[in-house]
Parts: C-alpha cells; structure tokens; sequence
C-alpha cells in the first residue's frame, strides 16, 4: 500500500513538473506564429461576436462528458445516505493527504499550479510576431479567460447562497457547491484549451492536458478528506467549472472550432452517438 506521505509527494512533483514543462514549452514558442487558419490567437475574441456559435458552445459545453460524468456522479452520491457515508469515511480515514489539515492546505496549494498554467498557456499561444498586435490580441483573449473564471466563481457563489447547504464539518451553510473544485476544472478546461492552440507533438500535449485534470481532480477530493465537502458538491462543482469555462471560450474566443479538447455526447431520435475531440 502506498504511503499517504509518497501520494502527497507525487501530487506535488506532479504539479510542479506540469507546471514546468508548461513554462518550458511556452519559451521559444510565445509570440511566434499564428493558429492553423492564419489568424492569431485572440485576434478574433470578443469582436466582433459569432452569434452562431453561441448556442453551438452551449450545447457542446453541455453535452461534453467532461461536464456530463461529474454531473452524473453528484446524482448517484445524492441515493440515501451515500453522500454523507462517503464523506464521512474520507474525511475519517484520509486515504490520499493523511489528516484533514493535510488535505485543507493541498486544496488551496493544488490551486495555484492550475491557475498560473491558464495564464502560462495563454501567454504561450500563437499570436503572430508584431508586438502590438501581439499585446492587443493577447489582452483580448486573456480577457475571455478572465471572464470565464469569474463567471464560474460568481455562479458558484450564488449557488452557494442559494442552496444554504451544511458543510459536513458544520462550520457553515456554503456547502454546494465547491468553488474549490469548480475553479479547479476551469483552469484545467482553459489550460487544456489553450495547449490544444499550442503547436506540440501529442506525446507532450496529451500528457500535459491529462495531468491537469488529475490536478484539478486532486483538488475537488482534497476538500472532501479535509471534511469541508460532500462528494456531490466536488462532483457538482467539476462539472460546472467545465461547463462555464468551456462555453465561454469557445463562444467568445473566436478560435477555429475544431481546437477543442472533450467527449461530447449527441443525442439522436433513436439513440445518440459519442465525439471524441482531440487536437493533435
């Protein structure tokens, strides 16, 4: 059985290396060429606005399995008495931090890794190789980001206010959902989109984008250990950072549709059928 003491050390080492290799990669690459229909990542963002693909980002944002599975996952925790079982048994045995001050102080340091690779990858995009145009474009599609986050930050917290659910350790009624984890998956989208704009062999960037959702879903469990979560709130909370953070950048950034990293579920009269995006 692996020590509490070597997963604490690999979550870390993991962060870290992701975080690394990111920064790495993002030297030569930042502020050199454009993306593969010519244009430069956030040039098109913002304005002028695509009506169409609103809805189109909408539905995709919806049906990903990125934000269906979570979902799905909060539901069945919600069965009897399963949610409360689970967090109960998590936050008594600590199976992956140790305590649950080990796991409170994982959930906010895990944070930090996911929030600077958004920023990191972002820089990192192609934007062509004029200065102005560069800094402006960046601005722009920085800005989508941003707005993507305090969207999914400004949603959870009126979810919050709006639910008055207990935490499991009773220190207040801002249970449902975690902002820890809906903030969690919304880097971990934003950075996953942003690497799908980066030019990279897909033996880095598949690597790279897996590791930042076992991040982001370290982050989401962490907070169940450190008993400030029920599973359904983690659960509920992945899927809404997916969700917003998804729609946002796909509907605002103006980047070619077919740079989009996610499962996507389409539903037909007789049954439906599974999409399978990767950018390589």
């Amino acid at each position: 059985m692996i020590s509490n003491v070597v997963v604490k050390r690999s979550l870390k080492c993991l962060s870290l290396m992701v975080l690394l290799s990111i920064t790495l990669i993002s030297i030569p690459v930042t502020g050199c060429g454009t993306l593969k229909n010519g244009r430069g990542w956030g040039q098109d963002a913002i304005y002028p606005v695509d009506v169409k693909r609103i809805p189109r980002a909408a539905y995709n944002a919806l049906f990903d399995l990125q934000t269906l599975i979570p979902a799905a996952g909060a539901l069945v925790f919600c069965i009897n008495d399963f949610d409360k079982k689970a967090s109960k048994w998590a936050s008594s045995h600590n199976p992956i931090f140790g305590s649950k001050d080990s796991a409170k102080k994982a959930s906010d340091y895990l944070l930090i890794p996911l929030y600077a690779e958004t920023f990191v990858t972002a820089l990192a995009t192609p934007s062509g190789e004029d200065s102005k145009n560069w800094a402006y474009w960046k601005m722009k599609g920085i800005g989508v980001e941003g707005v993507a986050l305090v969207t999914t930050y400004g949603v959870t917290t009126l979810l919050k206010e709006g639910t008055n659910r207990d935490r499991p350790d009773r220190s207040n009624d801002k249970s449902f959902p975690s902002s820890h984890s809906s903030n969690a998956f919304a880097n971990a989208t934003l950075s996953n989109r942003n690497l799908n704009a980066i030019s990279l062999p897909k033996e880095v960037r598949l690597p790279l984008q897996v590791g930042n959702i076992l991040l982001a879903t370290s982050v989401a469990w962490a907070r169940v250990e450190a008993q400030k979560h029920y599973p359904s709130d983690v659960l509920a909370g992945a899927a809404l950072g997916h969700f917003l953070s998804a729609f946002i950048h796909d509907a605002f950034l103006g980047l070619p549709e077919d740079m989009r990293f996610g499962i996507v579920v389409i539903p037909l009269k007789k049954g439906g059928k599974v999409e399978l995006n990767f950018v390589f």
